[in-house]
Formats: C-alpha cells, structure tokens, sequence
C-alpha cells in the first residue's frame, strides 16, 4: 500500500489527504479503512501513536461526503482528546466543507454549543458527560446518527462513564455502523462489543502492553531527596521538548514555578484547569513557546504533539497500563523518542506491576535493594532486563545519549 488513493475515497477527502501531505497509510489505517468503507463494525485494539483517528476518521468524512443524510457521532474520554479529534477530522473535511461539526465538551459555554447545534451538524465530537447533558435537555437528536465511534472505550470505563455510554447509544438507531476502540481489550470491553456492534471485524495491531519499537527507556534508581537534584540534570543534558509526569495537580504546579525559577520555559497542565486554559498551556507547547510541560496523567492519553522527544516519569503512575500511555507521548507516527523512569525505594510495587506489564517474565525488583547508593551501583540485571543496571542515583552521566534500545527497558 504505497498511498490513500487505492481506497476509492471521495474526491474532496483525497484533497485534503493531498493538502494535509498524507502518503502512505499507517498500518492501523491500512487494516481498517477497507473494513469501515465496507459498512462493516470494527473493534479494533493498537498501541497510541499509530494513526488510530486517522483509521476511523477517514472513512468517517467518507460516509458523510457520500451519503448527505447521515450524521456521525465520535465519544471521546477527555475533553482534550475530544477537541484533538474534531481538530484532525476538521482538516479532513476541509475549509469550505457544507458539513457542520460540533464539539459538545464539559467546560464550554452551553451557549456556544446551542448556536452550534442550530446549524444542524452532522459531525459530533464530545465528552460523554456533556452529551448526556444535551440529550437531557432535549438539544439533541440522534435518530440520524447512523456511525459512532467510541475511541479510547478502556479509559472511559476507567473514568466510569459506562452509564452514560448506555444512555447515549439508546438514542441512536440500531441499523448503524460502529468502530470501538480500546487500548486494551479485557473482559468489560469484549462485554460493551457484544452488546452495541454487530458481528464485528477484530482488529489488533501489535502489542497494547509493548511500547512502541523506537522509545528508548531508561530508568534511574535513586532516592526521593535526589530526585529533584537528578531532574535538573536530566534536563541539562537533553535538547527537544520534554513531558515530565507527575502523580498530582498541586505538584505539577509547584514543579513548574520551581523550574522556571530555575528559568526553564515551562507550564503545567493537571484537571483543575479551566477548559480554556488547558487549551492554551496545550496550544503554547504545541507552538514551542515553552520546552517543558508539567502533566498530571490528564495529559498521558490523547496528547499528540509530533514534537515530543522526551517523557520523564518524575512519579511513577498508579495504573500500570498508564505507563504505556505516558511514555507513548514521544516517538509518535515513527519517529524516535526517550523516555526516563525516576524508581525510589518506595516505587518498588509500582514498578514491579509495569515491568510484569512490559516482561511477564521479569523477576520483582529486590525488597532489599537501596537505589542511589555507591554500594549499589554495581552492574546487576534487576527486573528482567537484559542489559546491565546501573544505579542512575546523582550521578550525572545519567542522560548519554544511546542507541534505541526497540522498546526494552533499560537502566540509566
């Protein structure tokens, strides 16, 4: 598959495919679009930074530039997501489309979206506690919605929104077509597939639990004290823009009043943020107005920005499937990243439930092992790695630059 035009897609997308310097396919797109072209239900399962809107989006702007009256919904978990997704699609139809959209997100002005529904959309983008809101006060009718997209589905049952999923899809017909997508695909999933698509094609590309092949990693052993200490060396040895995690929203805003005391460019972005402001701190990364974005895990999924050449877990996340997201936020579309693990003593539960993610076959991290310590510093193969380990702890040589290690953990 050398580029788009093999898909018979409309004239005006494949302009805007051609506008947007679309070429070649990725393999997510090229194993779902003639599936969803054909009218058929898709679940499909890939790793983040695949092309995942572009698999379901293209063949969405398809069927709205075909058929003039169906109308499409997308349910997204996060309002960032949402408006990234009504972003990309919005190139995809282009600026003199005649097809309306709307994005229906928490945070908003319901005002705005009213005049919005007004011009009678037929595209859809939002959260599923505001669309409900909508449905609720009867703005809504989706008797027309004849293809739904649920991206992220794993993440909005995390974020419990299963009721409201339910509650939305009662309201549109039952002869429609249906793309979910899930980064993982346990039993809760498979049950919601069951129910709302209909003999579904199984989509998988690759591992949901394998980081993408060009993220190099690397994890510091270190103590709590040495942790700040270690970050600004981190950031002295590396050029590009980096994403620093961290397990809490007042934390993420006391780290980036200290580093730009230490005058490094950086904002923060965590849940306690108006929507507006979100969308700035985002809007002034994506725009290199500043080097370092200070995240709360609200950042971890759905955040694309090609840019991102480094993730620094500054905390390690609860969830370990969230490891996979974070780090997933470099290295996008092909490109090679890095991405930086801190492991304090205190982290060795966390850290053993993501390396059994990533290495079933990875022994526990030792109870007894002092990270940062000169006696620990010797080389060791903790965790199943197959490369040395070197405790990272102050020391500064931690940030040599190295080959990509294709996805294996490896010790700073």
């Amino acid at each position: 598959m050398e580029n788009f035009y093999t898909f018979g897609l409309p004239e005006p997308l494949v302009q805007s495919l051609d506008r947007l310097n679309f070429k070649t396919p990725t393999p997510i797109q090229v194993a779902t679009i003639p599936i969803a072209l054909s009218g058929k239900d898709i679940l499909g399962s890939a790793q983040t930074g695949t092309g995942k809107t572009g698999a379901f989006g293209i063949p969405l702007i398809a069927k709205l530039l075909s058929d003039q009256r169906s109308s499409a919904l997308v349910l997204a978990p996060t309002r960032e997501l949402a408006a990234q997704v009504m972003s990309a699609l919005q190139d995809l139809l282009g600026r003199n489309s005649p097809i309306k959209t709307t994005l229906l997100i928490g945070g908003d002005s319901m005002m705005k979206q009213l005049q919005q529904l007004r011009s009678r959309p037929r595209l859809f983008v939002g959260t599923p506690g505001r669309i409900n809101d909508h449905l609720e006060r009867g703005n809504l009718n989706f008797s027309q919605t004849n293809f739904l997209v649920l991206d992220e589905t794993d993440r909005m049952l995390d974020m419990g929104f299963s009721i409201q999923i339910e509650r939305i899809i009662k309201h549109l017909p039952k002869q429609r077509q249906t793309l979910l997508f899930s980064a993982t695909l346990p039993k809760n999933i498979v049950k919601i597939a069951d129910s709302y698509l209909n003999q579904p094609e199984r989509i998988s590309m690759g591992s949901t639990s394998v980081p993408a092949p060009k993220i190099k990693q690397d994890i510091v052993h270190l103590s709590e004290e040495e942790k700040y200490p270690q970050l600004l060396t981190q950031l002295h040895q590396r050029s590009g823009s980096i994403i620093i995690f961290v397990k809490t929203k007042f934390g993420a805003e006391k780290m980036a009043k200290r580093l730009r005391s230490e005058n490094h460019q950086t904002d923060a972005i965590h849940g306690d943020l108006r929507h507006s402001k979100r969308e700035t701190v985002i809007r002034g990364f994506r725009n290199s107005k500043y080097r370092i974005l200070v995240a709360t895990d609200i950042a971890a999924r759905g955040l694309d920005i090609p840019h991102i050449e480094h993730v620094i877990n500054f905390d390690l996340p609860q969830c370990p499937e969230d490891y996979i997201h974070r780090i997933g936020r470099t290295a996008r579309a092909g490109a090679e990243g890095e991405a930086l693990c801190f492991v304090t003593p205190g982290d060795r539960m966390k850290w053993n439930a993501i390396n059994r993610l990533i290495n079933p076959d990875a022994p526990p991290m030792e109870a007894s092992k002092r990270s940062g310590s000169k006696k620990n510093s010797s080389a060791k193969r903790p965790f199943g790695f197959k490369k040395p380990f070197r405790s990272g702890g102050g020391n500064s040589n931690g940030g040599g630059k190295r080959k990509p290690s294709g996805g294996r953990v490896r010790a700073a």
